[in-house]
């Protein structure tokens, strides 16, 4: 596996993204967005060091939630886990970065798909049926890490709340109830704080 630092990611331009209307928070027509962005003639790949201080750019991450009934997959991020700016903090998403070697260097939808998939690969292990739903968009520029990402959010209803972690990154790794969540909402990091907010609205 590549270093960190070597690693080239899949970015857009924020131009782009500013062209097609920057939101804040949370939006759900995410095929809108990437059906312009996720092209080659926009999408790159640059080294992953450069990205992580440029704004310019928003590097393109998916952001897979599991749900089984009324309860969510959740873990602590851990220092294994690749933004350093985000340990300890509690997540609902897994996922990752578009790597170059993802649909060997080509920058499209089809890397991004592929990347989706190895990332889920590599960071959990699924053990029943689930049902994948690209379900819209999360963009955050009021903190350092946001301003430089952008989440595509998908969500996975599964059977059974059968799921285990892979990676040690991903510590702590449990379903739980939003009610559990709400309770413990000052780890949350932002996306998924915004991601409780707009998907599972309280009744």
């Amino acid at each position: 596996m590549s270093q960190p630092n070597m690693t080239k990611i899949l970015v857009v331009p924020a131009s782009e993204f500013d062209r097609l209307g920057r939101f804040q928070g949370f939006h759900p027509d995410a095929d809108r967005y990437l059906s312009v962005l996720l092209k080659a003639e926009t999408a790159s790949f640059r080294p992953r060091f450069a990205m992580e201080e440029d704004p310019s750019f928003k590097q393109i991450i998916p952001y897979v939630i599991f749900r089984s009934g009324d309860q969510v997959f959740c873990y602590t991020r851990g220092k294994t886990q690749g933004e350093a700016r985000l340990h300890a903090r509690l997540s609902i998403g897994v996922g990752g970065h578009v790597d170059e070697a993802d649909a060997e260097g080509r920058a499209t939808f089809e890397a991004y798909e592929i990347a989706l998939r190895r990332e889920l690969d590599e960071e959990v292990c699924l053990t029943c049926e689930g049902t994948l739903t690209t379900v819209g968009l999360i963009n955050d520029d009021s903190t350092p890490v946001g301003s430089v990402h952008l989440g595509v959010v998908h969500v996975m209803d599964l059977e059974r709340p059968e799921l285990s972690a892979r990676e040690e990154g991903l510590a702590d790794a449990r379903f739980v109830t939003l009610s559990e969540l709400e309770a413990d909402k000052d780890r949350l990091e932002s996306w998924s704080r915004i991601a409780i907010e707009n998907l599972f609205p309280k009744n």
